[in-house]
Formats: structure tokens, sequence, C-alpha cells
């Protein structure tokens, strides 16, 4: 069923090809259009239910890539299809994340994550798409809300689909990639305390043992764009990312911002609010089931599907190949974290506190780790 030969030059995938992206107008799919237009695809679709995001989409790219928009949702089958029609490439990244609104509808978050999944494979299928990426979540791994659990059955259902397309033949190649928080996407915690700390607090923490697994928005999109080219069907590429206590995360941002603002980091309260509805004090990307049929890779594991046959997973050897046995679960508890200090320069190496911050460096000099700041952050 599987031959464990995968495409080592994921580059030349998206060159010439016509490329659709559901859900380009949030952020991860805004970043995803940014980079794949350096791919020199033929045609981006775009296929978003947001009018006013997905016009200035297109006003900012007409003139640097073939672009055609579509106006619809992926509860709209029919609708999927017409856009479909002629694509290669489909990255799904369309869908509601938000854990606290999922639990209050369910039955939106079946219907728009599940369903409309389903809708996207089976215009994949009709239209033949040769490669299919779904952008998943850590709370799909032993789920405790709504939106995990929605997640985990969408990637269920991308691997059957996929499996089911081989018969002898793979026609069709879809996966899914499964990272945790992306810092600075809507609804994540960077513009939130931000939003706090520039009022003066109090910065809202839902208990102090919460810790996170992070990323960039480009990092996130990067390994997208990979984990779409190596796949060879049915897989589920987990990220490896490093890991955050929210409370060093949130002084980290507050001993950076409190001085912009007029404040001392001292005045700024921290209060303690209890986890939110289906929320975990801890991330997992991957369980120890899953270790069972993973293989790790330089940057991700990928984890083969349940219906594979256990002896071809030594089999698999994906560029940038590291092991395949993957002993321990990945689970944001049992790694290392990183210190205040290396958070700090994490946010300005990657510029995760934007344009905003930048405009304000020259109050970098109060901020205590300002000697230990990168150049970029502390030579102002």
């Amino acid at each position: 069923m599987f031959n464990g030969e995968c495409e080592p030059d994921y580059q030349s995938i998206y060159r010439n090809k016509v490329i659709l992206i559901t859900g380009p107008v949030g952020t991860v799919g805004s970043e995803l259009l940014k980079q794949i237009t350096m791919y020199d695809p033929l045609e981006i679709r775009l296929f978003d239910s947001n009018e006013s995001g997905l016009f200035m989409q297109t006003q900012t790219y007409r003139n640097k890539v073939k672009l055609l928009s579509f106006l619809g949702d992926i509860k709209d089958d029919r609708k999927l299809f017409y856009a479909m029609e002629g694509a290669q490439v489909v990255f799904h990244v369309a869908a509601y994340k938000h854990v606290e609104l999922c639990e209050y509808n369910p039955f939106e978050a079946v219907h728009t994550n599940v369903i409309g999944t389903q809708n996207v494979l089976n215009a994949a299928m009709r239209t033949k798409v040769e490669r299919l990426l779904y952008t998943s979540s850590d709370k799909a791994v032993n789920p405790t809300n709504v939106m995990g659990t929605s997640k985990l059955l969408a990637e269920r259902v991308v691997t059957a689909s996929s499996i089911r397309c081989f018969n002898g033949n793979p026609r069709h190649i879809f996966a899914s990639t499964r990272f945790g928080n992306v810092l600075g996407s809507n609804g994540s915690v960077i513009p939130v305390f931000w939003e706090q700390i520039k009022k003066g607090g109090p910065v809202t923490i839902t208990d102090m043992r919460m810790t996170r697994f992070i990323m960039t928005v480009p990092e996130s999109v990067k390994l997208v764009i990979k984990g779409a080219a190596l796949a060879c069907g049915g897989e589920v590429f987990v990220t490896k990312m490093p890991v955050v206590r929210i409370i060093d995360l949130a002084e980290a941002m507050i001993d950076l911002l409190a001085p912009i603002y007029g404040y001392h980091p001292g005045d700024i309260p921290i209060e303690f609010i209890g986890v939110k509805p289906g929320e975990k004090l801890y991330e997992e990307l991957m369980s120890e089931e899953e270790t069972t049929r993973a293989v790790e890779l330089e940057d991700m594991f990928s984890v083969l599907p349940t219906l594979i046959d256990r002896k071809q997973i030594g089999s698999y050897r994906y560029p940038g190949f590291v092991s395949s046995e993957v002993k321990n679960p990945y689970i944001s508890k049992n790694e290392k974290f990183m210190t205040k200090e290396e958070i700090v320069n994490y946010l300005c190496n990657h510029s995760v506190l934007g344009e905003e911050y930048s405009s304000h460096a020259h109050t970098a000099h109060k901020c205590p780790y300002a000697s230990k700041l990168p150049v970029e952050c502390s030579n102002v």
C-alpha cells in the first residue's frame, strides 16, 4: 500500500502548479499565501468566507501572481468543487479554532471542522488533486474539548481518504500537519497579553502550571509547505517546537513592553483566573500510542496511518531522516522549558512583537535583559 518513497525536492512540487488555499484570510493562511508565491506557482486560488479580507488579499497580490478569489464556505460542497477544478495542490487551513467558542457551539465546530473537511476531500478526489495538506492542532491529541475532537476526526478523515485513494496507485496524496500555539496569530496569547500590558494590567493567566509549545507564524508555514511536499500519503506530521511556561512568557512580555507604555515591570500585576472550559494545563503533540508508528526527522515527526503494517515503518526514509524508533510521547510538560532570557531572545530574533515594538525600541534599555538582548533588539 505504501512504498515509503517521498519526494526529496519539495520546492519543485509547487512550481508551475495550480494551488488552492482554504482560509487564506487568517493569520496562517495569509503567511502561507505570502510564502507559496516564492515557488513560482502557475496560479493561486483563494477560498474564504471573509469578503473584506479576501478583497484585501486580492489587492495585495494582484501584480505578484495570477490569483483567483472564491467567496464561499467549506460547508458548500458545490462551490468547493467549482473552485478546486483544475487545482493540483490544496492547503486546507479553514477551520474553527477557538476552544471556548467551540464548547458552546459544538455542532458548528463539527459542521465546519469535520464535514467541511470531508467536503474539501470529496472535491479534491473528484477533481484529481495531486496533494492535499490539512493543518491540524495539538488539541487533537487525547482531546478534552470539542475543538480538539473535531480536529482529530478531521485528521482521521484525511488519512482514510488518502488510504482509500491508493488501491495500488497513489493518485492522491493527502496528509496532515499538527502544531501548537502560533505566536501572534489571531486569538493567541501574544496580542492578548500585549493589550493587557498596554492598559497597565492585570495580565490574566489561567494557571501557574500551564505550559505550551510555541512557534512563529513563518516557522509554522514553512513546515506546512514542507510537510505537503514530503508526504507519502496518510501521515500526520508533528512539528518540533520549543516549550514555555505561560507565566514565564507573560513576565518576559511585561519586562519588554511595560517601559514602552510608561510602566515599571513590577507595576503590572498578574492575575490567575482559572482554567477555561475544555482547556488543558499542558499540550500534547504526539500520544504514547502514536510513538509506536512514528518516525523521527530533523525538524518533525511523521506519524504513520494506523492501518499500516508496523513492519513497514522502518522502510520510510524521508529527507532528514533520523530514526524509525520514537520512544517518548511529545508532551509540553515533559519537555525542557525555555528560560525567561531565552523567551526574550526568541521574541526579538523572530520579530514576534512586530513593528509597534520596533518603533518604540528606544525604550528597550529600560528592560532588565537589555544587555543580553540580540543586536536587533538592544542596539537602538
